[in-house]
């Protein structure tokens, strides 16, 4: 009797040691279900599916790179539309540049009125010289050219990063913007004017523009002048050649937007 009773025993029972392990797999399943009802995943852990666990994790962070990247596609579109606006400012002020000049380059008018033109046209230049030395995002100076220099010249160079990898980027050039960009050559050897200093000037105009980033200067970005050295005042043929000058800034400013367009344009892609 006492080895028979032993065989009822839990330890030595082997219909109930099978229960136990039913049970106890049924609780593991039961547990793992609910982990996965919970969290939604179908691999909570590496010994749900090792392989399976790598490959998630790293499309996790693809996932997390491709978010970060289209936030920054919107910053990137942010800035591009700062500079677009600023751009159409500029445009706006070279435009009534062009009335002014032709209004002035009218035998019309006598030497006084063309002074307050040029005037005028000399304050539109220092607005658009204003405009961009306020264009400013993120501590970068996007109308002011390359931020290495103080010249107030040549280009800004903006990478965005756009995707996941390393190579996915794309690259905005910002001209810089101002008067001796606009109307002189970036040699201190102005379009208008000499280097000279008498204010005479190969087209025989007595209209003068400095040019950006010259040392010491008032208007680091560059000015206009309607007099000689010796106060001889710009005259209608004066104002007829600044005409054509006017019309190359405004292209010059054309192209600076085509090709903000059609960065925008890849971002948008």
């Amino acid at each position: 009797m006492a080895s028979f009773g032993d065989l009822n025993r839990v330890n030595t029972n082997i219909q109930s040691l099978d229960s136990q392990l039913s049970l106890n797999s049924i609780n593991k399943q039961m547990s793992e279900n609910q982990l996965k009802m919970s969290t939604g995943k179908r691999i909570n852990r590496a010994e749900d599916d090792s392989a399976g666990f790598s490959i998630a994790t790293k499309l996790r962070s693809r996932v997390g790179g491709l978010n970060q990247a289209m936030q920054n596609v919107g910053d990137a579109k942010s800035v591009l539309d700062i500079a677009e606006s600023r751009f159409g400012s500029i445009m706006d002020s070279l435009v009534e540049m062009k009335g002014l000049a032709t209004q002035a380059a009218n035998d019309t008018l006598g030497e006084d009125e063309r002074g307050f033109i040029g005037e005028q046209i000399k304050e539109l230049g220092a607005d658009i010289n204003d405009i961009a030395n306020q264009t400013v995002f993120q501590g970068y100076d996007l109308l002011s050219g390359d931020d290495a220099t103080a010249t107030k010249s040549g280009s800004l160079e903006l990478t965005f990063q756009v995707g996941e990898r390393e190579s996915d980027t794309i690259t905005a050039d910002l001209n810089a913007v101002n008067v001796g960009e606009l109307f002189a050559d970036g040699t201190n050897t102005a379009q208008l004017g000499n280097s000279s200093g008498d204010g005479a000037v190969a087209d025989g105009s007595a209209i003068e523009a400095t040019a950006a980033g010259t040392s010491g200067a008032t208007n680091p970005g560059g000015a206009l002048s309607f007099e000689t050295s010796n106060g001889t005042a710009a005259n209608s043929s004066d104002f007829r050649s600044f005409i054509s000058h006017v019309d190359d800034a405004i292209t010059t400013m054309s192209e600076n937007v085509n090709d903000i367009g059609i960065t925008q344009s890849s971002l948008s892609v």
